[in-house]
């Protein structure tokens, strides 16, 4: 099946990755996935929670939001509405699991790495961007505190990249922009390691049930895109040094 933006279906959108576009952050990477555009930058804090004081241990933590007009209508600010919904939560927290997954906390040190990823531009897949982005922020952050001797080397065990798929009109693809996640009947966010190791698998139907077969045939999709993921970070990552 032809996607409505010409790709295959089991294509990537165009993926690029600029670093240090911020000039102020330890660590920056604006990701660009087709329409969704996503900034994500990185800050050390040299204080951990107060359950990780006296451990010696580090901690990584993200915090997630879209700009009001990163979508087709106007979304209201989380400071104004007083509160950080409940969706908003939900892919912070998915963040910050992802990029703890693949981080050796005990060579961070007492400190903690702050990772902001606000949506620009919003097309489907924001989270699994943010993830993919937030990575290649983090290890520049890490590669920033090395040179300055910080921390004696850059405590990350492997990469960590997302990629959405799903099937839409009884057809799988990955990557799916958000016309094409607003009409599928199975949608599923991926997230996984440089190792080929699972850090978390969100799957939902939404209408009728799926079958085991279409959860395995939709992981090794998923993992066909998150590899050519990882190729894109270590280029860019190559690149900078």
């Amino acid at each position: 099946m032809k996607r409505a933006d010409g790709r295959k279906y089991d294509e990537l959108r165009l993926v690029e990755i600029i670093t240090g576009y911020q000039s102020f952050a330890e660590g920056s990477a604006l990701i660009k996935l087709g329409k969704t555009h996503v900034l994500c930058s990185v800050s050390v804090d040299e204080r951990v929670p107060p359950f990780l004081k006296g451990s010696g241990t580090g901690w990584i933590t993200a915090e997630y939001a879209m700009l009001p007009r990163s979508t087709v209508t106007r979304s209201q600010r989380d400071s104004v509405a007083g509160r950080v919904g409940g969706r908003n939560q939900e892919i912070q927290r998915l963040i910050g699991r992802s990029l703890r997954a693949v981080a050796d906390m005990d060579k961070l040190g007492e400190r903690t790495l702050i990772v902001d990823c606000d949506v620009i531009q919003a097309d489907g897949g924001t989270r699994t961007a943010a993830i993919t982005g937030a990575y290649v922020a983090l290890h520049q952050a890490m590669e920033t505190l090395a040179k300055m001797g910080v921390i004696s080397s850059i405590p990350l065990k492997s990469a960590v990249a997302a990629t959405s798929v799903g099937i839409v009109n009884t057809y799988m693809m990955l990557d799916l922009c958000y016309d094409e996640d607003s009409q599928a009947a199975v949608d599923f966010n991926v997230v996984m390691t440089g190792k080929g190791e699972f850090v978390e698998i969100q799957g939902t139907a939404e209408g009728k049930p799926f079958p085991r077969a279409s959860v395995d045939d939709l992981l090794t999709l998923a993992e066909k895109g998150i590899k050519q993921l990882f190729q894109v970070q270590q280029d860019v990552l190559t690149s900078t040094r």
